[in-house]
């Protein structure tokens, strides 16, 4: 039998199902990643920052890679160069990722008086993985500081053997079914209007305390990400009532749904499925409520085994079919580019990632103020919305390619309405560009 390689010395790791996609999709101005950022007590020192980024490294060696383009399928392979550089932080966040930059890594770090940011491309992990990379290297960071900071929570021990779960592609090793499950929906609505300038974000991101929204979401008996994606949803919808159009579209929200819990996997690469839920204003007129039980009811039929053992499986039909192997990589990724640009967000009018509660341990939550989600732009939707709770707080961010701020102000006024106070951030007066 073929001994393993310790994940430590691998030289190169095949991408994940999920991750497969990723390279097509990206443009000259569009990569799929994300944010996550801690806003600390102190002011950060960019060098301890860069020490304690390289102190981190070998404990997570699926983001110890570089993306490289192979005949067939592109791969990661281990990158030479130890870590990515340190940089001061930018007013419009989530750009392009270029794989030559950075040196070649496939997630930046950023820092700005007391803030810390890294930015990650979808490709190397998810909302889960990138957590726990996340809040590491801030426990790390806060070691250097002289802060003492144990191991616990979402904090990994940074001494000890990365376990090989944490590398595998989990999406191959559960695909159990013989089912796939169908995919295509109804082209559904979106906000439109005058976009920003290429590589330009508007994020705003609102404050709610955790008990207030989990009072909301148990009086009509549903979690918090059920809630916040209904009353987005009914936004989206009423969105499309001002337009006064004769014959509406559907209204659909993308929801992306940790997998790990399902099927007891500890990879800190992708494991995620993104359900898509719909509404049709033409078979009549919708309230929040019938909204919130139609969603949660949804959910709750998708959210079991054999429901995610036959999407798995539709997701893997292409990536194993016979034909496709032999598809040169330049190929595979054009078709990706023009199937996305096609069809990718027309089935959803706006996306909801919520990561749930971020814990760290006790002694080091007093020397963090927040956490913040921000999802990167769409490529033609206005609202990817990315939440976080940490200690009493969830944060609740939009980010807005468009000029017009409508969808953030309708939502945020809608939980106001519902009884639901909110304090708002905003990059609005940064997006002219420059740094923070």
């Amino acid at each position: 039998m073929k001994k393993k390689i310790p994940i430590r010395q691998r030289a190169w790791y095949k991408l994940d199902n999920a991750a497969k996609v990723f390279p097509g999709q990206n443009s000259s101005s569009w990569s799929n990643c994300f944010r996550l950022s801690a806003t600390l007590t102190e002011k950060v020192d960019p060098d301890l920052l860069e020490k304690a980024v390289r102190k981190i490294m070998p404990r997570f060696p699926t983001f110890d890679v570089r993306m490289r383009a192979g005949f067939f399928w592109h791969y990661l392979e281990k990158n030479p160069h130890g870590a990515p550089p340190i940089l001061p932080d930018i007013a419009n966040p989530c750009q392009r990722f270029k794989w030559k930059e950075n040196n070649g890594y496939l997630f930046k770090v950023y820092y700005y008086e007391n803030r810390i940011s890294v930015e990650f491309y979808h490709s190397i992990t998810d909302g889960f993985g990138a957590s726990r990379f996340f809040m590491t290297l801030v426990a790390v960071y806060l070691r250097l500081t002289g802060k003492d900071i144990p191991n616990g929570e979402s904090v990994f021990d940074i001494n000890e053997n990365p376990p090989e779960e944490e590398a595998e592609d989990s999406y191959s090793k559960n695909c159990n079914s013989n089912a796939k499950a169908k995919r295509m929906q109804k082209f559904a609505y979106r906000f439109k209007g005058e976009r920003l300038p290429k590589h330009f974000l508007d994020v705003t991101t609102g404050y709610i305390l955790v008990s207030v929204i989990k009072e909301k979401a148990k009086e009509h008996n549903v979690t918090v990400t059920e809630y916040l994606a209904a009353v987005l949803l009914w936004t989206m919808y009423n969105l499309q009532k001002q337009e006064g159009k004769r014959r509406e579209k559907p209204v659909g929200i993308q929801i992306p749904v940790n997998l790990r819990g399902f099927f007891g996997s500890k990879t800190l690469r992708n494991f995620m499925l993104c359900y898509t839920f719909q509404i049709d204003p033409n078979m009549g007129e919708y309230t929040l409520p019938e909204i919130i039980k139609q969603l949660s009811l949804y959910l709750r039929f998708v959210n079991n085994e054999k429901e995610l053992q036959a999407m798995i499986k539709g997701n893997l039909r292409i990536e194993k079919n016979p034909f496709m192997k032999i598809v040169p990589s330049v190929l595979k990724d054009f078709g990706v580019s023009v199937v996305y640009k096609i069809a990718g967000e027309k089935q959803t009018s706006c996306l909801i990632s919520n990561v749930g509660i971020m814990k760290a341990p006790k002694e080091m939550e007093q020397y963090i103020e927040k956490l913040c989600l921000v999802m990167g732009p769409a490529m033609i939707n206005g609202a990817r919305c990315g939440a976080i709770s940490y200690k009493d707080t969830l944060a609740f961010n939009i980010s807005n390619i468009y000029k017009d701020p409508k969808i953030q102000r309708e939502f945020f006024t809608a939980l106001i309405k519902l009884g639901i106070p909110v304090k708002i951030e905003s990059n609005r007066h940064l997006i002219k560009g420059g740094e923070n």
